[in-house]
């Protein structure tokens, strides 16, 4: 998904302005419709975009997953996503404050939005943790994306930012199983990251569904 820059108001101010006069001039239907329609156009953007990183919010990000498990149950395609976070997020947060936060936020942002594919899509779904759905990549493959992301970050001009400033990530994945929901999934990618993080910073870690009984009447 590529990468969009925190979401500007100011085009939705504009087009309200703009229909408010045309409102008060008596201007025709055709008119303010087209206004309307602009506005709402940006008002739904705005409702699925994270305004610090510009990449999608929870909210844009689980309608993406939904849509992604609907094509694998029609085509039998499998795909994984992905769970990241920085490490040691909150104890940076604390110690070079949020202003420094939200930077470091953006840069993993876009620096990942950079290294993915067209399909792809990336989201901040809580405080630091970023999910990442990779449409048909199945789990072995999928490690592929999280390590050019973080060698990416990692190579990234942090001391620009604040003198000293490392920032690594940890990743937790998972594919996706039979009867699985955008809840599911992202339980099992999240426990996959903590698995990650109790490795130590820059780990990954791999979690897949387990497998339902076999009926012993059955052998």
């Amino acid at each position: 998904m590529p990468f969009k820059p925190p979401q500007d108001l100011d085009p939705l101010s504009s087009h309200l302005e703009a229909l408010l006069k045309k409102v008060q001039d008596g201007a025709s239907q055709d008119d303010i419709v087209w206004d309307l329609e602009e506005a709402l156009v940006i008002m739904g953007e705005a409702g699925i975009v994270d305004p610090v990183t510009g990449v999608l919010n929870r909210r844009g990000l689980i309608s993406s997953l939904d849509a992604e498990l609907d094509r694998a149950r029609r085509t039998g395609h499998t795909f994984s996503i992905a769970v990241i976070s920085v490490d040691g997020f909150p104890q940076l947060n604390m110690q070079y404050g949020s202003a420094v936060g939200q930077q470091i936020l953006r840069g993993v942002a876009q620096e990942a939005a950079r290294q993915l594919r067209v399909l792809d899509a990336i989201g901040l779904i809580n405080e630091d943790e970023f999910a990442i759905i990779l449409p048909t990549t199945w789990l072995d493959q999928s490690g592929i994306p999280l390590a050019r992301i973080a060698r990416g970050v990692a190579g990234l001009d942090w001391d620009s930012v604040m003198p000293g400033l490392n920032v690594t990530l940890s990743g937790g994945l998972t594919p996706n199983a039979f009867g699985d929901t955008s809840s599911t999934m992202l339980a099992r990618a999240s426990e996959a990251l903590a698995i990650a993080k109790a490795k130590g910073p820059g780990s990954t870690a791999e979690l897949e569904k387990d497998l339902p009984p076999i009926d012993p009447d059955l052998l």
